[in-house]
């Protein structure tokens, strides 16, 4: 499958410091790429770079298979975009905001305004002025926007920001129709790690300024193992007793008050047995499956992403 959209050694720095350094991404056409990092990990600035808005440092975009230039005009009118907020003409209808866009992006189709707000479920606001939408409205506004000129890649900054939890549930079918029914490519970054392990298809992860992994999610989910969590005040004796009494050796202490049991044939009940048995008292005993979270966790030292 051919990359739609690659990264050479992009980077950018601000008075010497580097804020994003030497990345190298790889997206393929049709597949939703997560963009995961930490707040401050560079997220924004590469978004920015890949549309033209800040040039970099040094490195190179390729975009539909060409370097992008200072005459690259007619690249950027195969893509949408919403990076950071979403602004709009607040004293314009939703639908004049779109079909003030259309005009600008030279697309003229008076049907794609509609269909566009019918997508994000905003048709029956669609003569509203903007200033009068909630944040979440206006959030959904930017998406419909971004979709209306039927782009090839999307690339989203942040894009559920303000929604509840349907709205989110109805963007991630939309982000899921996008690329399946109508090939486009997506690139999102996004802090609710729970919603890109749903829909993408490739993770990258960005901590301090580099690309830390760019791995499938097929290849995460191979990794993700059934464990059991024990939570207990005493993980030097429950450690003991694991080994033993039950002759365990495959687990881990992972915080001072949490051990991980990787060892597929013991049962909760049989753990939660022996601790009783030994008077060690346990704050939660659960199984558990590896996930995005995790993963994300191992790559960053722990730093969470929000």
């Amino acid at each position: 499958m051919e990359y739609i959209l690659r990264t050479q050694q992009l980077t950018k720095a601000y008075d010497g410091h580097e804020v994003v350094r030497q990345v190298n991404m790889n997206i393929r056409q049709g597949e939703i790429y997560g963009f995961l990092g930490p707040n401050g990990a560079g997220k924004t600035t590469v978004m920015r770079m890949i549309m033209n808005l800040v040039k970099p440092t040094s490195g190179e975009v390729e975009l539909f298979g060409q370097a992008i230039t200072g005459h690259s005009y007619e690249m950027f009118k195969r893509m949408g975009s919403i990076i950071e907020y979403p602004v709009f003409y607040d004293k314009l209808s939703a639908r004049e905001n779109l079909m003030l866009h259309g005009e600008y992006m030279g697309y003229y189709d008076p049907a794609a305004a509609k269909e566009a707000l019918e997508l994000v479920k905003l048709s029956s606001l669609d003569n509203k002025p903007v200033k009068q939408l909630s944040l979440g409205m206006k959030q959904r506004l930017g998406i419909a926007r971004a979709i209306m000129t039927r782009p090839e890649l999307l690339i989203l900054d942040e894009p559920i920001n303000g929604l509840d939890p349907a709205g989110i549930r109805e963007l991630r079918e939309i982000f899921r129709m996008l690329s399946r029914e109508y090939g486009m490519t997506l690139l999102i970054s996004s802090h609710i790690l729970g919603e890109m392990e749903q829909i993408a298809d490739t993770i990258g992860v960005i901590h301090q300024g580099r690309l830390a992994e760019e791995v499938s999610m097929a290849a995460i989910r191979d990794q993700q193992t059934a464990f059991i969590e024990l939570v207990t005040a005493d993980t030097t004796r429950a450690a003991y007793v694991l080994e033993s009494k039950l002759n365990l050796d495959n687990f881990k202490i992972i915080e001072p008050n949490t051990i991980r049991i990787y060892d597929g044939d013991i049962t909760t009940r049989e753990i939660g047995k022996i601790m009783a048995l030994e008077d060690i008292e346990l704050d939660s005993l659960n199984k558990k499956q590896y996930s995005l979270e995790d993963y994300f966790l191992q790559l960053t030292g722990g730093e969470h992403i929000a």
